[in-house]
This record gives C-alpha cells, structure tokens and sequence, in this order.
C-alpha cells in the first residue's frame, strides 16, 4: 500500500509540474512579463494547495482507496486540455493550469492512507517514504522540455494523461485502506472546525509552509532564477533543477527516520539552520560552481528532512480520526508557502534586476521558523514525551464495526 500510495503521490505530481520547465518558453513565446511568467507556474500550486483542505477530510471519510483514484481521473482532463489546445494564449494557460491544480492535492490523500496503515513509531518513516513521491516534479523537470523539443508541445502532457490514466485504473482494483481504519462520522464543516481548534494544525502549517514551500518555490522558480541570473540554457537549468528536486526528495525519509529515533523538533531546527545559511550565502549571488551550487544542494537536503519531519510532528500530535484533515490544512499551507516566493522574487527582480532581496527574505522567514521550532515546538514535542499518539476520538467509528 505504501509502495501504491507513493507511485500515485509521484505520478499527481508530474502532472502538477508540467507547466514549470515550460515558463521560460511560453514567457518567450507569448511575450510574458516576469510577474506573469511566475503567475503561471504558480497558479497550479495554490489551487492544488487550497484544494487539500476539503480532500484530506474528504480522505478521512471515504478512504485513500476512493480518493486516489478518482483525483488521478480527475487531473487527466486539465492535462489534456493543456496539451492539446490550451497552450496558446496566457488566459487558456491559467485556466488549464487552474485546474491542473488538482493533480496537488493527492498528497491530502496518501498520508492519512499511509499513516493508518503503520505503528506509531514507524510513522515518520513511512510517511517520509511516501513524501519522496514530490520527486515526480522532477520527472517532470527532466522529460517535458525534452519531450516538447523531439516531438510537439502536446506530447509531454499526453504521455503524463496515459500514466494518470493506468494509475487510476491500478488504484482502483489494488488499493486498500488499513483494517480497522478510523471513520469520523461528525459533519465535514464540524469536522474542519475541530481541526483548526488544534494547536498541531497550525504549528505543522506553519513550519510546512516553509520547509516544503521552500521546496515547491525552487522546484517552480528554480530554472528561471538560473537561466535569468546566471545565463544556463533552458535544458541546462532545468536539469539542475531536477537535481535540487531529486536531493530534496532523497532527504524527506531520512528526515522522517531521524524525527522517529531523535523527535521532530530537533531535526526541524537542524534543517532550518542550514536553510538560513543558505539563504544568506546565495543572496550574495556567488559563482555557481561551487560556491552557488553547495549553497543550493544545502538546501534542497534541509528543505527536505525538514518536510519529513514536519508531517513526523503531524504523526505524534494528531489524533488518528483527523490525520487527513490536518493534512489537508498543513498541506495547503506548504503549497501557498511554495504560491508566493515566485511572485516575489518575480517582481523583485522585475524591479531591481536583482534576487537578492528574495533570497535575504527567505533566510529572515526561516530564521523565525527556527526560533519558533525552538520555542513553542519543542514544548509541545516534551509535553508529549516524545511518544507516538495512538487511537481515536470517541465520535469515531471503526469500518466494519458499528458506532
């Protein structure tokens, strides 16, 4: 199930990413400016994030064995229009991309369906391996301005609509949920509000917001930063940016395994620390290799362990019931953490012809994430003892059983 979830989490992803490794052609193509340009990746990415609020508890209700399938059904039809007729005009783009956006929220889907299916002392892990599924991002990065390049602009999506396509139809005979998987039975609108009455809700959204959309901004804004201030070709800079993704996604179970052996706060201040110093160094703008290029890797290995560990803290602190609930509030926070910095540094540079200013702002906001993850973090993980929560709410019931 872990191995089906993250296949799934991975295949939503490539599709969510179609439209990044393309913004510097259409931006050239259809004559963009460098705010439009970031507005056009970035639509995609708030949609898919607002979107995991309603499916993570949506998920909590019905089960990842009726969600899966029917989010990848439901992205094929963007992903199509978008390849086949909607890539000529900025207005046909956002559309497409609007609902692409749905592609995004697969993610609201595979933690709770992982989550239930393990112990809680092997959360952390296992759902650091399921988030290793945002490398589809990467797949993306690597084939789409190949693919467009040897063939035509409608083959990347057609291929990624086929995937999507057999991915449902595997989830659909061969995903289960986990035996005895708690059921809430409250009402969806009383169920999101006894979520955000929950202090893990917004201290997960808000480390996520910078641990993962730091990830997402440089996934998106990465082969533009890189062919604008450095002068990479679009194949060049978009294989870089596949490597940051790749790094980053190799981390993301190692960040969930040491959250398990040590606890989540602790490596959550580890990877920020690294993620400041990054940030600080890359605002000077250095010589790319090597200086540019460790500062970069740093962060895509800190960005990361510290995703891992943040969803760690979602296991520890979430009663079972609202896994995928709280999920889809922290998810969407780390997707809208990923919306904003390509606007920015979009407009920064539209402005100044500069990303320093972007870069001494993301070092600012992780500084305050760790001095957070310092504080009120570590007391809630001490006033836990660091032990996994098990079992449910009584307003719960059990499938198979009655209430």
């Amino acid at each position: 199930m872990l191995a089906l979830a993250t296949v799934g989490f991975a295949v939503n992803f490539w599709a969510w990413a179609l439209l990044s490794p393309l913004g510097p052609r259409f931006k050239d193509s259809l004559d963009l400016t460098s705010f439009e340009q970031s507005l056009l990746v970035a639509v995609p990415v708030v949609v898919g994030s607002l979107g995991r609020i309603p499916v993570g508890a949506l998920t909590d209700r019905f089960g990842g064995r009726v969600m899966f399938p029917i989010v990848s059904a439901a992205t094929i039809v963007p992903v199509l229009y978008l390849g086949l007729a909607g890539h000529s005009s900025l207005t046909q783009l956002l559309i497409g991309g609007f609902f692409l956006g749905i592609g995004g929220t697969a993610f609201a889907v595979g933690v709770p369906l992982v989550n239930a299916w393990f112990p809680p002392e092997r959360r952390g892990m296992a759902i650091g391996v399921f988030g290793a599924g945002m490398g589809g991002t990467a797949i993306s990065a690597l084939t789409t301005v190949k693919l467009v390049d040897a063939n035509s602009m409608s083959t990347p999506f057609v291929i990624t609509a086929v995937v999507l396509a057999a991915y449902a139809v595997v989830a659909a005979l061969l995903l289960r949920d986990a035996p005895g998987r708690i059921v809430p039975t409250e009402p969806l609108g009383r169920r999101l509000a006894a979520t955000a009455r929950l202090s893990i809700t917004w201290q997960a959204a808000a480390l996520y917001a910078v641990a993962f959309g730091g990830y997402v901004a440089f996934s998106v804004y990465l082969p533009t930063y890189l062919k604008t201030g450095y002068g990479l070709t679009q194949a060049d800079a978009a294989n870089r940016m596949a490597g940051f993704v790749l790094l980053a996604v190799a981390m993301r179970p190692v960040g969930g395994w040491l959250s398990d052996r040590l606890d989540p706060a602790r490596v959550l201040a580890g990877s920020l620390t690294v993620v400041v110093a990054g940030a600080v160094i890359q605002s000077f703008a250095p010589p790319l290799a090597p200086l540019g290029t460790v500062a970069f890797l740093s962060m895509a290995a800190a960005l990361g362990a510290g995703s891992g560990a943040t969803f760690a803290l979602v296991a520890l602190l979430t009663p079972a019931n609202k896994v995928g609930s709280v999920t889809g509030v922290v998810g969407a926070a780390g997707g809208l953490g990923g919306f904003v910095p390509p606007l920015v540094m979009g407009s920064l540079y539209g402005e100044y012809g500069t990303y320093a200013a972007g870069l001494a702002l993301l070092a600012i906001v992780a500084a305050a994430a760790l001095a957070y993850t310092l504080t009120s973090v570590r007391a809630a993980v001490e006033g836990r003892g660091g032990k996994p929560r098990t079992g449910g709410r009584p307003e719960t019931r059990t499938v198979g059983t009655t209430a």
